[in-house]
């Protein structure tokens, strides 16, 4: 019988915690966690479920697609229409790689402004 658990955090590695928090909050209208500060912020959604921002020293922002460095963690978002929400991000700073896996009628590569790349996808 498999274990039973439930997805409760997602932390990411970032230098500027309540900035890539911020970036999150305004791309998914998730909660602030009111104990956010400089070294870690979060967002919470209604669930349950926490996405954490941590502060590294040194940090080194993965090299998609290449493995220089590596991505480390990929999250995807379901959007309604890939072309609003992609305007929608690069506005509020993601970037866009020039290698885009996916056919772009189905799914996107962005990176976040620290440069973890994330995939909106079609819902």
């Amino acid at each position: 019988m498999p274990l039973q658990m439930k997805l409760s955090a997602i932390t990411l590695d970032c230098p500027d915690p309540l900035a890539l928090a911020a970036f999150y909050q305004q791309a998914t209208g998730l909660e602030p966690h009111p104990k956010s500060d400089a070294d870690f912020a979060g967002l919470n959604r209604e669930d349950g479920l926490f996405i954490g921002f941590q502060r590294v020293d040194g940090y080194r922002a993965p090299r998609w697609p290449d493995q220089t460095v590596p991505q480390q963690l990929h999250l995807c978002f379901d959007v309604v229409d890939l072309d609003e929400a992609e305007a929608r991000l690069l506005e509020l700073g993601a970037g866009k790689p020039g290698h885009q896996p996916h056919e772009a009628t189905r799914a996107r590569v962005l990176t976040d402004p620290a440069g973890h790349p994330f995939c909106i996808c079609r819902s």
